[in-house]
């Protein structure tokens, strides 16, 4: 213990030891001593050394300290210090953090390679940075001391979760592709890590932020894993809790990770989105009224913030993922909220252009973001559209240049894909449109074209290109603007204005706008091009450009002009004898020379601006010197560059094949657009033909449902008449005994009795006719019947023909049963007749006899009683007509049937000569196999082979049979 007493208490007596053989003391320390108390001394004296001598405790004592987490885990204390040293030798950063004074040490002498100044040199941190990866590289060599470290973020104790957590971050920013393979591979490595994020120490939980910031860096799979371990819900929480944007570093931490986590990885981007996350974010941008003031960390966050937004819709996502996250900002008013910051005031710059870039990608290619932009007005007075208000900046030289350029950004997004907003725009030109009380899009738009400031002509001729972007419509409307100017002289074209300017030698930007500008104009229009070729002045002009050899700047302009006579040529309808395609090539040819015009049209894309500008959508330039190139217009180059060429070196001969061909594929164009209305036709007719048959299958059901209901109705009435039969029969036995002077009132009944007499012969005869139908019926099934057993076994669709033989055997027993039915109720309704006759003449034989008045009462009411009955009977008879009816009808699907059977037993009998001559093929093949086995058995036994025939085979089973049984007889004896 004197030893420490040495470094801890106080200066000893005599010569002090220098610092690396202090370490070197104190290591052996750690490494021998058995006590628990003297290794913790021993390493916080470590500790306190590490950053001064950090070459020495980082060479001397890393494997000791790392033999003390394996080692003593039981005590938090000393595991923090070994912590704590590590970190200091591995860690880069130059900030110093004061000790507590129970940590203190005598400082010891300097060895000379350390010297504390305030501010190090390049020098000095670089070695910094050399020891920094030295010592990571050492640490993580074994894999098991970064799973040691994970393992002990598992602990609770402060002590030794936070210095584990700073001691991992710091190895990440050393070696953090290396570290994030380890702990990608790691059991639950990322799981223990987000296990942060829920500690309720904000000291841990904000460096596991840190932590989690430098893992989740380029890595898409360990990025995966945080994201579905429910780290947007945790830190979406972090960033409400903490304040959202007026929150304070957690914010800004909690954004950088979000950032991390969403770039460039579709996975978690559709996680976010499908989680409804986006919604969440819409608080985030509610500003109110007064915006002074902001901190410059509201500030930091707000960026953030509107960052986060730009990488869910950024061009560089599939189309389909953005248009998803554009309809989600919509529909949760995400834009209108971001709308209402962008014409707030009071709105810092910085926050003011990023939210413009934001906006600008939130509606780009989306229709309905598109048209609600185009709604907003600016809280002016009067109103006035915010694309004007924007615009006016863009032209305003004195505005930033990077809201400049935001703007323009945002003008060109609003116009992407947006023939209707090309239309709105191109129209505010036109001279039936032009209001003079108010400002226009097109106004500014010309104004900052012809202005004195180089960049508004660019940006302006830019914007106006992006009106006219694959709309050949607008391009044909564009021709009809007029401008005036200067009073006194005629009204010259815009067309004719941009060539003029051009021709008067402007700035190098200014010309390539404007080139740029003629060319998205005239491009695939051919009337755009006739009327520039129009004017005498324009051909020679470019001739002139292109043939002079001018100096570095110029060569830009010279290949923009290559370009535009170039698309005169491509694009040349001959409408002009002294312009055609021949001409414009010939005097190509005579004035410059085929391949210096190529070489020269070659000078777009080899300028080092030019693959700057096609490389994002955004136009985003370090200085105004440096905006030249937009990045539609170097699609438009791409595209044309190679057809220009072939044009020029095209003779006539070849272009005139060419246009052959064009009319040939024009016409198999025109044959297959023939054939595409000819199968939209049919699939209107097929879609219609199956409503057709759904609504007949529903009526169908319906009269299935009704042939139901009536054979129930039926099974009623015969129930019913089964009553009154019985109840007729014990009447008729009661009145055989009492027979009364009844002569009168059955003379009423004789007309009645002649009517039923008269429906009863009419029923026997429909009967006779039914019956005669239902024979020939009959007899049509069996001949059926007897043909498809015939084929049914050759057949597949012999299943089918039988199932509808017994449906068609069900309707016959029906009909049969019904029939049945009637004859028993025409026999009773006849005996009911004869005995009425027999009952009225028996009344006139013995009404000579005298009844007293209370028998004919008794026989009175009997009669009446016989009168409701014969009602009854009427109603039956009815019924039983409208039965018939039914019958006829399933008579009539009967008949239908028995014709598909007819068509069915065709289909058959061609199936069942397809089958025979199947057969006849397979015996072909028998016949020829057996020929082959008899040959080949004959060449065994030829060969001395023993060979059974097939006789053979047959009578050894037969004695083998008989001599089974007769040893079963035996054993039965």
């Amino acid at each position: 213990m004197n030893f420490f007493r040495g470094v801890i208490g106080g200066q000893a007596a005599g010569p002090q030891p220098s610092g690396a053989e202090t370490i070197q003391k104190l290591c052996d320390r750690v490494a021998s001593s058995t006590l628990l108390e003297d290794r913790r001394d021993a390493v916080r004296a470590l500790k306190s050394l590490s950053k001064k001598y950090r070459m020495e405790v980082g060479t001397q004592a890393m494997d000791h300290l790392i033999n003390i987490l394996q080692t003593d885990r039981s005590d938090s204390e000393i595991l923090g210090y070994a912590l704590d040293t590590l970190y200091n030798i591995i860690c880069n950063d130059e900030e110093e953090e004061q000790d507590e004074s129970e940590d203190a040490v005598t400082p010891l002498p300097v060895s000379g390679k350390h010297k504390n100044v305030s501010v190090p040199d390049e020098n000095a941190q670089k070695q910094a940075d050399d020891l920094g990866a030295l010592f990571t590289d050492k640490f993580i060599q074994d894999p098991e001391h970064v799973t040691l470290l994970l393992t002990l973020l598992e602990e609770f104790d402060f002590h030794v979760r936070w210095p584990g957590v700073k001691l991992l971050t710091a190895l990440l920013k050393n070696q953090g592709v290396q570290l994030q393979g380890v702990i990608l591979v790691s059991p639950m490595g990322v799981s223990r890590l987000m296990d942060l994020l829920a500690d309720s120490r904000e000291v841990i939980r904000n460096d596991g932020l840190l932590l989690l910031q430098q893992l989740t860096k380029g890595n898409a799979a360990i990025q995966k894993i945080v994201a579905f371990e429910n780290a947007f819900e945790r830190l979406l929480d972090i960033i409400t809790e903490e304040g959202s944007s007026d929150g304070g570093i957690v914010v800004e931490d909690c954004l950088l990770l979000l950032l991390n986590l969403l770039k460039n990885n579709s996975s978690n981007q559709n996680f976010f989105k499908e989680g409804s996350y986006i919604q969440r974010m819409k608080p985030w941008f509610e500003v109110g009224d007064d915006n002074s003031g902001w901190s410059a960390q509201k500030v930091t966050n707000l960026h953030l913030m509107l960052q986060l937004v730009r990488v869910m819709v950024s061009p560089v996502n599939s189309p389909g993922a953005t248009a998803s996250c554009q309809k989600s900002m919509y529909q949760c008013g995400l834009l209108q909220q971001l709308c209402t910051i962008l014409m707030a005031t009071g709105v810092p710059a910085d926050i003011l252009t990023e939210t413009i870039n934001t906006v600008s990608e939130v509606i780009r290619g989306s229709q309905v973001n598109q048209d609600y932009f185009a709604s907003v007005n600016a809280p002016s007075n009067p109103p006035r559209p915010a694309i004007v208000v924007l615009l006016m900046s863009m032209v305003n030289e004195r505005q930033p240049f990077v809201l400049r350029c935001a703007v323009l950004y945002c003008f060109q997004c609003f116009l992407y894909k947006n023939q209707k907003g090309q239309g709105e725009i191109v129209a505010t030109l036109l001279p039936s449109t032009i209001d003079a009380n108010s400002i226009s899009a097109g106004q500014l738009l010309c104004g900052g074209l012809f202005s004195a400031d180089s960049l508004s002509n660019w940006c302006a001729a830019v914007a106006l290109a992006h009106a006219l972007q694959d709309n050949l419509t607008q391009k044909e409307q564009l021709l009809r603007v007029q401008l005036a100017t200067s009073l006194g002289k005629p009204p010259v074209s815009l067309l004719q204005q941009c060539t003029n300017i051009l021709s008067q030698g402007s700035k190098v930007q200014t010309r390539v706008g404007l080139l740029m500008l003629l060319c998205t104009w005239i491009s695939n229009c051919p009337i755009a091009v006739t009327h520039f070729l129009h004017n005498q002045e324009n051909v020679p002009f470019l001739t002139a450009q292109i043939s002079e050899n001018l100096g570095e700047d110029e060569r830009l302009v010279q290949g923009l002009c290559a370009l535009l006579l170039g698309i005169c040529i491509y694009y040349n309808d001959n409408s002009l004898e002294n312009y055609t395609k021949e001409k414009l090539k010939q005097l190509i040819e005579k004035r410059i020379g085929k391949e210096n015009f190529v070489e020269k049209l070659g000078f777009i894309t080899k300028h080092e601006l030019y693959s700057r500008a096609a490389q994002k959508p955004q136009p985003v330039f370090p200085s105004p010197e440096q905006m030249l190139f937009d990045h539609e217009f170097t699609k438009l180059v791409k595209e044309l560059e190679g057809v220009i060429t072939k044009a020029v070196h095209k003779s006539s001969e070849e272009e005139k094949k060419e246009e052959e061909v064009k009319k040939t594929l024009e016409q198999h164009d025109n044959i297959v657009t023939q054939y595409k209305e000819l199968i939209r036709e049919q699939d209107s007719q097929i879609q219609e033909l199956k409503e057709q048959v759904a609504s007949m299958t529903s009526q169908n059901e319906q009269k299935q449902a009704t042939i139901t209901q009536q054979l129930s109705q039926i099974q009623q009435h015969k129930d019913q008449y089964n009553i009154l039969k019985l109840k007729l029969g014990k009447e008729n036995q009661s009145q055989s005994n009492s027979q009364g002077d009844v002569s009168q009132v059955n003379g009423l009944q004789t007309e009645e009795l002649t009517q039923l007499r008269e429906e009863v012969e009419e029923l026997r005869k429909q009967h006779t006719l039914l019956q005669t139908q239902l024979d020939d019926k009959d007899a049509l099934i069996n001949t059926l019947r007897s043909e498809a057993a015939q084929t049914a076994e050759g057949s597949a669709g012999g299943s089918e023909n039988t199932e509808l033989l017994k449906e068609l055997e069900a309707l016959r027993s029906q009909v049969q049963s019904q029939s049945t039915e009637i004859n028993q109720l025409q026999t009773e309704r006849e005996e009911l007749l004869r005995r009425a006759e027999a009952g009225s003449s028996d009344v006139v034989h013995s009404s000579d006899g005298s009844l007293d008045s209370a028998k004919m009462a008794e026989l009175e009411s009997r009669l009446a009683a016989q009168m409701t009955e014969t009602e009854r009977l009427k109603e039956e008879t009815k019924s039983l007509s409208g039965s018939r009816a039914d019958l006829e009808q399933q008579l009539a699907s009967a008949t239908s049937t028995v014709a598909i059977l007819q068509t069915e037993k065709a289909k058959l009998q061609t199936e069942v000569q397809e089958s025979k001559k199947e057969q006849d093929d397979l015996l072909m093949l028998l016949a020829d196999q057996d020929q082959k086995i008899h040959s080949l058995k004959q060449k065994l036994k030829d060969l001395g082979e023993t060979v059974e025939d097939e006789d053979d085979l047959d009578a050894r089973e037969q004695t083998d049979d008989d001599e089974e049984e007769e040893e079963e007889e035996e054993d039965e004896d």
